[in-house]
Protein backbone atom coordinates (compact mmCIF):
# COMPACT_ATOMS: atom_id res chain seq x y z
CA UNK A 1 0.00 0.00 0.00
CA UNK A 2 1.80 3.11 -1.24
CA UNK A 3 1.09 6.74 -0.46
CA UNK A 4 0.52 8.63 2.77
CA UNK A 5 -1.85 8.56 5.71
CA UNK A 6 -3.22 11.35 7.90
CA UNK A 7 -2.31 11.33 11.59
CA UNK A 8 -2.64 13.60 14.62
CA UNK A 9 0.90 14.17 15.89
CA UNK A 10 1.69 15.55 19.33
CA UNK A 11 4.73 17.81 19.21
CA UNK A 12 4.61 19.27 22.72
CA UNK A 13 2.31 19.97 25.67
CA UNK A 14 -1.13 20.90 24.24
CA UNK A 15 0.34 20.90 20.74
CA UNK A 16 -1.17 18.57 18.14
CA UNK A 17 -0.83 19.02 14.40
CA UNK A 18 -2.17 17.06 11.45
CA UNK A 19 0.50 15.45 9.28
CA UNK A 20 0.59 13.33 6.16
CA UNK A 21 2.97 10.46 6.90
CA UNK A 22 4.35 7.82 4.53
CA UNK A 23 2.74 4.39 4.53
CA UNK A 24 5.37 1.64 4.82
CA UNK A 25 5.67 -1.35 2.54
CA UNK A 26 4.36 -4.42 4.35
CA UNK A 27 6.36 -7.64 4.47
CA UNK A 28 5.10 -11.21 5.01
CA UNK A 29 5.21 -10.87 8.84
CA UNK A 30 3.55 -7.44 9.14
CA UNK A 31 0.26 -5.67 8.62
CA UNK A 32 -1.64 -2.39 8.50
CA UNK A 33 -4.77 -1.57 10.47
CA UNK A 34 -7.27 0.96 9.13
CA UNK A 35 -8.72 2.69 12.18
CA UNK A 36 -12.50 2.67 12.68
CA UNK A 37 -12.33 4.26 16.13
CA UNK A 38 -9.80 4.93 18.86
CA UNK A 39 -10.90 5.60 22.41
CA UNK A 40 -9.39 8.35 24.54
CA UNK A 41 -8.02 7.47 27.97
CA UNK A 42 -7.40 9.69 30.99
CA UNK A 43 -3.68 9.06 30.46
CA UNK A 44 -4.05 10.55 26.96
CA UNK A 45 -5.37 13.70 28.64
CA UNK A 46 -2.41 13.92 31.01
CA UNK A 47 0.02 13.11 28.20
CA UNK A 48 -1.54 15.90 26.13
CA UNK A 49 -1.11 18.29 29.03
CA UNK A 50 2.55 17.33 29.34
CA UNK A 51 2.28 15.58 32.69
CA UNK A 52 3.39 12.12 31.53
CA UNK A 53 6.14 12.94 29.08
CA UNK A 54 9.55 11.30 28.92
CA UNK A 55 12.65 12.44 27.10
CA UNK A 56 12.74 11.50 23.44
CA UNK A 57 9.05 10.63 23.15
CA UNK A 58 7.99 13.58 20.99
CA UNK A 59 6.88 13.90 18.31
CA UNK A 60 4.52 10.92 18.39
CA UNK A 61 1.02 9.79 17.45
CA UNK A 62 -1.11 9.34 20.62
CA UNK A 63 -3.93 6.85 20.97
CA UNK A 64 -3.54 3.42 22.58
CA UNK A 65 -7.07 2.03 22.15
CA UNK A 66 -7.27 1.32 18.40
CA UNK A 67 -10.09 -0.64 16.80
CA UNK A 68 -10.02 -1.20 13.09
CA UNK A 69 -10.13 -3.38 10.02
CA UNK A 70 -7.16 -5.23 8.60
CA UNK A 71 -6.15 -3.11 5.60
CA UNK A 72 -3.17 -5.17 4.51
CA UNK A 73 -1.51 -8.24 6.00
CA UNK A 74 1.42 -10.41 5.03
CA UNK A 75 0.86 -14.09 4.39
CA UNK A 76 2.73 -15.28 7.48
CA UNK A 77 1.11 -12.64 9.70
CA UNK A 78 -2.36 -13.61 8.45
CA UNK A 79 -1.74 -17.22 9.49
CA UNK A 80 -0.31 -16.22 12.88
CA UNK A 81 -3.10 -13.78 13.77
CA UNK A 82 -5.87 -15.78 12.09
CA UNK A 83 -7.06 -12.77 10.09
CA UNK A 84 -7.58 -11.61 6.55
CA UNK A 85 -8.15 -8.17 5.01
CA UNK A 86 -11.42 -6.66 6.20
CA UNK A 87 -11.49 -8.43 9.58
CA UNK A 88 -12.21 -6.20 12.57
CA UNK A 89 -9.69 -6.40 15.42
CA UNK A 90 -8.86 -4.72 18.71
CA UNK A 91 -5.17 -3.91 19.06
CA UNK A 92 -3.35 -4.30 22.38
CA UNK A 93 -1.14 -1.47 23.61
CA UNK A 94 2.08 -3.38 24.15
CA UNK A 95 4.17 -5.08 21.49
CA UNK A 96 6.20 -7.60 23.53
CA UNK A 97 9.17 -9.58 22.26
CA UNK A 98 7.31 -12.93 22.66
CA UNK A 99 10.61 -14.75 23.27
CA UNK A 100 11.93 -13.76 26.73
CA UNK A 101 11.21 -15.84 29.83
CA UNK A 102 8.50 -13.44 30.99
CA UNK A 103 6.69 -13.53 27.65
CA UNK A 104 6.92 -17.32 27.45
CA UNK A 105 5.52 -17.76 30.96
CA UNK A 106 2.57 -15.40 30.57
CA UNK A 107 4.17 -12.25 31.97
CA UNK A 108 4.39 -10.35 28.70
CA UNK A 109 3.12 -7.17 30.36
CA UNK A 110 6.51 -7.01 32.10
CA UNK A 111 8.54 -7.80 28.97
CA UNK A 112 11.92 -6.00 29.23
CA UNK A 113 12.38 -6.10 25.45
CA UNK A 114 9.15 -4.43 24.30
CA UNK A 115 9.21 -3.57 20.61
CA UNK A 116 6.89 -0.58 21.08
CA UNK A 117 3.78 0.69 22.87
CA UNK A 118 0.93 1.95 20.72
CA UNK A 119 0.18 5.60 21.41
CA UNK A 120 3.42 6.00 23.35
CA UNK A 121 6.22 5.54 20.82
CA UNK A 122 8.15 8.25 18.98
CA UNK A 123 7.77 8.93 15.28
CA UNK A 124 11.54 8.44 15.10
CA UNK A 125 11.06 4.69 15.56
CA UNK A 126 10.36 3.29 12.09
CA UNK A 127 7.89 3.18 10.52
CA UNK A 128 6.38 5.83 12.85
CA UNK A 129 2.71 4.80 12.61
CA UNK A 130 2.39 3.58 16.20
CA UNK A 131 -0.63 5.53 17.48
CA UNK A 132 -4.37 5.16 17.08
CA UNK A 133 -5.12 8.83 16.35
CA UNK A 134 -4.42 8.12 12.72
CA UNK A 135 -6.03 6.63 9.63
CA UNK A 136 -3.60 3.70 9.62
CA UNK A 137 -1.55 1.94 12.30
CA UNK A 138 1.41 -0.31 11.61
CA UNK A 139 1.09 -3.90 12.86
CA UNK A 140 4.47 -5.17 14.01
CA UNK A 141 5.06 -8.93 13.68
CA UNK A 142 4.79 -9.21 17.48
CA UNK A 143 1.62 -7.10 17.82
CA UNK A 144 -1.33 -8.70 19.63
CA UNK A 145 -4.78 -8.47 18.06
CA UNK A 146 -8.21 -9.80 19.09
CA UNK A 147 -11.02 -10.30 16.61
CA UNK A 148 -14.24 -8.37 17.31
CA UNK A 149 -17.65 -8.99 15.82
CA UNK A 150 -18.19 -6.63 12.87
CA UNK A 151 -21.85 -5.70 13.45
CA UNK A 152 -21.35 -3.76 16.70
CA UNK A 153 -21.17 0.06 16.34
CA UNK A 154 -17.53 1.13 16.34
CA UNK A 155 -18.00 3.55 19.28
CA UNK A 156 -19.21 0.61 21.39
CA UNK A 157 -16.77 -2.03 20.13
CA UNK A 158 -13.84 0.30 20.87
CA UNK A 159 -14.68 0.12 24.58
CA UNK A 160 -12.63 -3.09 24.75
CA UNK A 161 -9.87 -1.18 26.53
CA UNK A 162 -11.79 0.59 29.34
CA UNK A 163 -14.01 -2.47 29.89
CA UNK A 164 -10.87 -4.60 29.93
CA UNK A 165 -9.37 -2.30 32.54
CA UNK A 166 -12.47 -2.62 34.70
CA UNK A 167 -12.27 -6.41 34.46
CA UNK A 168 -8.56 -6.55 35.26
CA UNK A 169 -8.62 -4.07 38.11
CA UNK A 170 -11.78 -5.26 39.85
CA UNK A 171 -11.44 -9.00 39.29
CA UNK A 172 -7.88 -10.05 38.45
CA UNK A 173 -5.99 -7.56 40.61
CA UNK A 174 -8.72 -6.70 43.11
CA UNK A 175 -9.85 -10.30 43.53
CA UNK A 176 -13.52 -9.32 43.87
CA UNK A 177 -15.58 -12.30 45.03
CA UNK A 178 -19.23 -13.09 45.57
CA UNK A 179 -20.66 -10.81 48.27
CA UNK A 180 -17.66 -8.45 48.50
CA UNK A 181 -17.94 -4.74 49.15
CA UNK A 182 -16.12 -2.84 46.39
CA UNK A 183 -15.26 0.85 46.65
CA UNK A 184 -14.45 2.61 43.37
CA UNK A 185 -12.74 5.97 43.80
CA UNK A 186 -13.41 7.87 40.57
CA UNK A 187 -16.46 7.62 38.26
CA UNK A 188 -14.76 7.86 34.88
CA UNK A 189 -15.20 5.36 32.09
CA UNK A 190 -12.89 2.84 33.76
CA UNK A 191 -14.54 3.35 37.13
CA UNK A 192 -17.94 2.61 35.61
CA UNK A 193 -16.44 -0.35 33.74
CA UNK A 194 -15.19 -1.65 37.10
CA UNK A 195 -18.76 -1.37 38.41
CA UNK A 196 -19.97 -3.55 35.54
CA UNK A 197 -17.21 -6.10 36.16
CA UNK A 198 -17.75 -6.20 39.92
CA UNK A 199 -21.50 -6.61 39.50
CA UNK A 200 -20.94 -9.43 37.00
CA UNK A 201 -18.67 -11.14 39.56
CA UNK A 202 -21.39 -11.02 42.21
CA UNK A 203 -20.16 -8.20 44.44
CA UNK A 204 -22.54 -7.59 47.32
CA UNK A 205 -22.17 -3.83 47.64
CA UNK A 206 -20.59 -1.41 45.17
CA UNK A 207 -19.80 2.18 46.17
CA UNK A 208 -18.56 4.88 43.77
CA UNK A 209 -17.16 8.30 44.64
CA UNK A 210 -16.93 11.50 42.63
CA UNK A 211 -17.08 15.27 42.70
CA UNK A 212 -20.18 17.44 42.40
CA UNK A 213 -19.47 17.96 38.71
CA UNK A 214 -19.52 14.17 38.24
CA UNK A 215 -23.25 13.87 38.95
CA UNK A 216 -24.07 12.49 35.50
CA UNK A 217 -21.31 9.90 35.84
CA UNK A 218 -22.39 8.93 39.34
CA UNK A 219 -25.98 8.57 38.19
CA UNK A 220 -24.86 6.31 35.35
CA UNK A 221 -22.72 4.26 37.74
CA UNK A 222 -25.84 3.71 39.85
CA UNK A 223 -27.85 2.73 36.80
CA UNK A 224 -25.21 0.17 35.79
CA UNK A 225 -24.86 -1.49 39.17
CA UNK A 226 -23.51 0.78 41.92
CA UNK A 227 -25.50 0.54 45.16
CA UNK A 228 -24.25 3.82 46.64
CA UNK A 229 -22.60 6.97 45.29
CA UNK A 230 -20.69 9.53 47.33
CA UNK A 231 -20.17 13.19 46.49
CA UNK A 232 -16.80 13.72 48.18
CA UNK A 233 -17.34 17.46 48.31
CA UNK A 234 -20.35 16.99 50.55
CA UNK A 235 -19.56 13.77 52.42
CA UNK A 236 -16.49 12.21 54.02
CA UNK A 237 -15.64 9.13 51.99
CA UNK A 238 -14.25 7.03 54.83
CA UNK A 239 -17.08 7.85 57.24
CA UNK A 240 -19.70 7.19 54.60
CA UNK A 241 -18.15 3.80 53.76
CA UNK A 242 -18.10 2.98 57.47
CA UNK A 243 -21.79 3.87 57.70
CA UNK A 244 -22.77 1.86 54.60
CA UNK A 245 -20.85 -1.24 55.70
CA UNK A 246 -21.73 -1.12 59.39
CA UNK A 247 -18.07 -0.63 60.23
CA UNK A 248 -16.78 -3.59 58.20
CA UNK A 249 -15.28 -1.30 55.50
CA UNK A 250 -14.52 -2.33 51.93
CA UNK A 251 -13.01 -5.64 50.86
CA UNK A 252 -11.62 -4.13 47.65
CA UNK A 253 -10.78 -0.49 46.91
CA UNK A 254 -9.95 0.70 43.40
CA UNK A 255 -8.19 4.09 43.33
CA UNK A 256 -8.72 5.45 39.80
CA UNK A 257 -8.54 9.24 40.18
CA UNK A 258 -6.02 11.18 38.05
CA UNK A 259 -3.50 13.54 39.63
CA UNK A 260 -5.15 13.54 43.08
CA UNK A 261 -3.41 12.51 46.31
CA UNK A 262 -6.27 12.51 48.83
CA UNK A 263 -8.08 9.47 47.37
CA UNK A 264 -5.02 7.30 48.04
CA UNK A 265 -5.25 8.14 51.72
CA UNK A 266 -9.01 7.50 51.63
CA UNK A 267 -8.35 4.11 50.05
CA UNK A 268 -6.04 3.07 52.86
CA UNK A 269 -8.53 4.14 55.53
CA UNK A 270 -11.63 2.75 53.80
CA UNK A 271 -10.30 -0.75 53.16
CA UNK A 272 -10.93 -3.44 55.75
CA UNK A 273 -8.22 -5.27 57.67
CA UNK A 274 -6.70 -7.75 55.23
CA UNK A 275 -8.35 -6.09 52.22
CA UNK A 276 -6.88 -5.10 48.87
CA UNK A 277 -6.17 -1.68 47.37
CA UNK A 278 -5.59 -1.40 43.62
CA UNK A 279 -3.80 1.76 42.49
CA UNK A 280 -4.49 2.72 38.88
CA UNK A 281 -4.84 6.53 38.90
CA UNK A 282 -1.65 8.15 37.60
CA UNK A 283 -0.32 11.09 39.62
CA UNK A 284 2.29 12.54 37.26
CA UNK A 285 5.19 11.06 39.26
CA UNK A 286 4.45 13.39 42.17
CA UNK A 287 5.49 12.14 45.63
CA UNK A 288 2.60 11.30 47.95
CA UNK A 289 3.12 10.92 51.68
CA UNK A 290 1.72 7.63 53.04
CA UNK A 291 1.94 6.34 56.61
CA UNK A 292 3.16 2.82 55.90
CA UNK A 293 2.35 1.69 59.45
CA UNK A 294 -1.32 1.89 58.50
CA UNK A 295 -0.75 -0.58 55.68
CA UNK A 296 1.21 -2.91 57.94
CA UNK A 297 -1.14 -2.78 60.89
CA UNK A 298 -4.17 -3.31 58.66
CA UNK A 299 -2.51 -6.13 56.73
CA UNK A 300 -3.43 -4.40 53.46
CA UNK A 301 -2.35 -5.72 50.07
CA UNK A 302 -1.54 -2.87 47.67
CA UNK A 303 -1.37 -3.67 43.97
CA UNK A 304 -0.19 -1.41 41.16
CA UNK A 305 -2.36 -1.74 38.05
CA UNK A 306 -0.24 -1.62 34.92
CA UNK A 307 -2.22 -1.87 31.73
CA UNK A 308 -4.64 -4.55 30.55
CA UNK A 309 -3.66 -8.09 29.61
CA UNK A 310 -5.01 -10.49 26.99
CA UNK A 311 -7.26 -12.34 29.42
CA UNK A 312 -9.04 -9.13 30.40
CA UNK A 313 -9.34 -7.97 26.79
CA UNK A 314 -10.95 -11.27 25.84
CA UNK A 315 -13.43 -11.01 28.72
CA UNK A 316 -14.17 -7.40 27.82
CA UNK A 317 -14.91 -8.29 24.22
CA UNK A 318 -17.24 -11.05 25.46
CA UNK A 319 -19.06 -8.48 27.63
CA UNK A 320 -19.40 -6.10 24.69
CA UNK A 321 -20.58 -8.81 22.31
CA UNK A 322 -23.07 -10.20 24.83
CA UNK A 323 -25.25 -7.09 24.56
CA UNK A 324 -26.26 -7.49 28.21
CA UNK A 325 -25.22 -4.00 29.22
CA UNK A 326 -26.40 -0.65 27.75
CA UNK A 327 -22.85 0.41 26.92
CA UNK A 328 -24.15 3.04 24.53
CA UNK A 329 -24.93 5.11 27.64
CA UNK A 330 -21.21 5.28 28.37
CA UNK A 331 -20.35 6.82 25.01
CA UNK A 332 -20.94 10.55 25.03
CA UNK A 333 -18.81 12.13 22.28
CA UNK A 334 -17.46 11.28 18.82
CA UNK A 335 -14.84 13.44 17.07
CA UNK A 336 -13.13 13.35 13.70
CA UNK A 337 -9.38 13.05 13.42
CA UNK A 338 -8.89 16.76 12.74
CA UNK A 339 -10.58 17.55 16.07
CA UNK A 340 -8.26 15.39 18.21
CA UNK A 341 -7.18 18.23 20.52
CA UNK A 342 -10.80 19.23 21.13
CA UNK A 343 -11.68 15.60 21.83
CA UNK A 344 -8.94 15.23 24.44
CA UNK A 345 -9.87 18.53 26.09
CA UNK A 346 -13.51 17.45 26.18
CA UNK A 347 -12.68 14.25 28.07
CA UNK A 348 -10.45 16.31 30.35
CA UNK A 349 -13.38 18.57 31.28
CA UNK A 350 -11.95 21.66 29.62
CA UNK A 351 -14.80 22.21 27.19
CA UNK A 352 -18.26 20.73 27.55
CA UNK A 353 -16.64 17.77 29.26
CA UNK A 354 -18.57 17.81 32.52
CA UNK A 355 -20.75 15.07 31.08
CA UNK A 356 -18.04 13.40 28.98
CA UNK A 357 -17.52 9.76 29.89
CA UNK A 358 -16.36 7.80 26.86
CA UNK A 359 -14.94 9.82 23.99
CA UNK A 360 -13.70 8.35 20.71
CA UNK A 361 -11.85 9.51 17.63
CA UNK A 362 -13.51 8.18 14.46
CA UNK A 363 -11.30 9.26 11.53
CA UNK A 364 -14.17 9.48 9.05
CA UNK A 365 -16.56 11.20 11.46
CA UNK A 366 -17.50 14.77 12.19
CA UNK A 367 -17.92 15.99 15.77
CA UNK A 368 -21.06 14.73 17.48
CA UNK A 369 -22.15 14.40 21.10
Amino acid sequence: MAGTTLAAVQTGPRAIEMRELPVPDIGPEEGLLRIEACGICGSDVEQYRGNLMREGLLPMIPGHEPLGRIAEVGEAAARRWGVEPGDRVALEILVPCRTCDLCLTGGYMSCPNKRAAHGNTSLSKPPGLWGGFSELVYLHPDAIVHKVRPDIPAEIAVMFNPIGAGVRWALDLGGTKLGDTVLVLGPGQRGIAAVIAARAAGAGTIIVTGLARDKVKLDLAAELGADHTINVEEENTVERVREITGGRMADVVLELTPMAAAPILDAIEAVRHGGRVVLAGLKGNRPIEVVTDRLINKGVTVVGAYGVDATSYIRAIEIIESGRYPLEKLHTHTFGLADTAEAIETLGGERDGSEAIHVAIVPESRHSS
